[in-house]
């Protein structure tokens, strides 16, 4: 299957490192127009050059902070300008914050909501007009297998991730009669930073950690976040023409919820 994006307008947030990367690099590649967004300028200067080394088209970074309305429509703003349009939505902006819920605060929950859930809802709110009126759009929610199977002291985020699970379910519905498709993609053990972090933790190898962690899902390793890109591009193209309102694990098979 060729898989093209010639012609359409990506917007990815979290995209200077790891799996928003990962996709803007395979969204560029299929020729589209990639803008990323992220809190840091220079990770967002690397990032552009890696996207522009395997693309064609052109490469927009805005600075923002998308945990804060003011955050996100001033990104939004810096990327319409740049580009005029808005065609592929990708809410990847997250980080997992997690314990014991009688040591979580309100300060943590608001914060984790603010990051989580509200960037995407803001976000998904500036680009639907447009999307509807042109009569074609995607939006993907990065979300996380807790948010179907939510385990102890996994709050705040596997709240957040399945409010968030909740928002693509209620935005397929109202996309659907304009051709705006919302899907969620179920992030399980991938290679990111959390886990070199965790390595740098416990003082031991990253391939140690990454073994590990492997073990526990039945294809017995970790994901790559090509891996995860891949699955975004689908749902970012045509391919995906007929699919809506779902939630796909990309996880190896670990998650006990289908």
């Amino acid at each position: 299957m060729d898989i093209s994006l010639s012609g359409r307008v990506a917007l990815i947030t979290g995209g200077s490192k790891g799996l928003g990367l990962a996709t803007a690099k395979a969204f560029a590649a299929a020729g589209a127009d990639v803008a990323i967004v992220a809190r840091d300028a220079a990770g967002l200067k690397a990032a552009a050059e890696d996207i522009s080394a395997v693309g064609q088209g052109r490469v927009v970074t805005a600075a923002c902070d998308v945990a804060t309305d003011a955050g996100v429509t001033s990104g939004y703003n810096e990327v319409m300008t740049a580009l005029g349009r808005i065609d592929i939505l990708v809410n990847n902006a997250g980080v997992s914050m997690s314990g014991p819920f009688e040591t979580v605060t309100d300060a943590m929950w608001q914060q984790d909501l603010d990051l989580k859930l509200f960037a995407a809802i803001r976000f998904a709110r500036l680009v639907w007009p447009q999307m509807q009126e042109r009569r074609w759009g995607r939006v993907i929610n990065v979300l996380a297998t807790a948010a179907k199977t939510p385990s102890a002291r996994s709050a705040p985020t596997s709240v957040s991730r399945a409010a968030g699970m909740a928002l693509t379910k209620v935005l397929a519905g109202e996309g659907a009669p304009h051709n705006v498709l919302v899907n969620a993609l179920l992030v399980g053990l991938i290679e990111s930073d959390q886990w070199v972090r965790m390595a740098e933790r416990s003082a031991k190898p990253i391939d140690e950690v990454l073994q590990d962690l492997g073990k526990r899902a039945p294809l017995g390793r970790v994901g790559r976040a090509e891996e995860f890109a891949s699955a975004a591009l689908f749902l970012a193209s045509e391919a995906s023409s007929y699919i809506t309102g779902t939630a796909i694990n990309v996880d190896g098979g670990l998650s006990p919820a289908v």
